[in-house]
């Protein structure tokens, strides 16, 4: 049977890769997102890989746009196998300077928009019993760095609500899968909020020399929900640092604690110049 893929903000970057793996594998890849310019052009794409593309508008913000994306879906493929929340974005900045404005932006959009997702098709997989949630969060959600205390929080969140739902689904016929990545080359800091001078510049040198892609945490993904695996962690690095820290809390601590200082005195440096 030909898998039928939903992809929130698959349009570009990780959403978009994402979409292409499919796309080589045969799959109907619907992708939602609020540009509509780049939605038509990734769903050419996709059907140039050898999929069937579609686009459709959606705004993560608004439930009305995920009932209308589930809609068209079952009235067009009649269901959807794999469900990828993953639109999101980012912000920086220490918890007195940020603002209770980019709060309430990146909780409803990083938090709120994978809830919804959730809560739209939940019912039509079980339904099916049958099906994949995807929910993109990251190792910040993990490891908790310092400066980031919105970021981190939202996709803690996302962390949190996936293990419910994993435990609420068994018996079901429905997987989850969270997708925990650290740094990798996307277009996350375009859209990025924040007050600290340089950062966004920063994070896209981090993003440029890592040794992992896109493509390659679309790959991790794919193979993910064809074995029903619930953890998704692309990075060694980090995904040691992660085992640390379950295992020993204090030495993540220590560790943590010396990059936090390097890290933090490199910002404060910036925010001199």
């Amino acid at each position: 049977m030909t898998e039928r893929v939903f992809i929130t903000g698959g349009a570009s970057g990780l959403g978009r890769s994402i979409a292409l793996l499919y796309a080589s594998k045969g799959a109907r890849v619907c992708i939602g997102d609020i540009t509509p310019e780049q939605g038509v052009e990734t769903e050419k794409a996709i059907n140039d890989a050898g999929g069937e593309g579609l686009f459709v508008e959606c705004d993560v913000r608004r439930i009305s746009d995920f009932e209308k994306a589930k809609d068209t879906l079952v009235k067009q493929w009649g269901g959807v196998d794999v469900v990828v929340n993953n639109a999101g974005v980012a912000s920086a900045g220490s918890i007195e300077d940020t603002t209770i404005a980019d709060w309430e932006w990146i909780l409803d959009i990083n938090v709120m928009g994978v809830v919804r997702g959730c809560k739209v098709f939940t019912p039509l997989l079980k339904e099916q019993g049958s099906g994949t949630i995807v929910n993109i969060a990251s190792m910040a959600g993990l490891m908790l760095a310092p400066l980031m205390s919105s970021y981190n929080v939202s996709k803690a969140g996302v962390i949190a609500l996936s293990e419910t739902m994993n435990h609420e689904f068994v018996g079901t016929g429905v997987n989850v899968c969270v997708v925990c990545p650290a740094f990798f080359q996307t277009n996350l800091t375009s859209t990025m909020r924040s007050s600290i001078p340089g950062i966004q510049s920063n994070v896209n040198k981090l993003m440029k020399r890592s040794g992992v892609t896109a493509e390659d945490v679309a790959s991790d993904i794919e193979r993910a929900v064809r074995k029903g695996d619930f953890w998704v962690l692309p990075h060694k690095t980090e995904r040691r640092l992660w085992y640390i820290k379950r295992a020993s809390p204090s030495a993540f601590d220590f560790l943590m604690g010396l990059e936090s200082k390097r890290w933090m005195k490199k910002m404060k440096a910036q925010a001199g110049q």
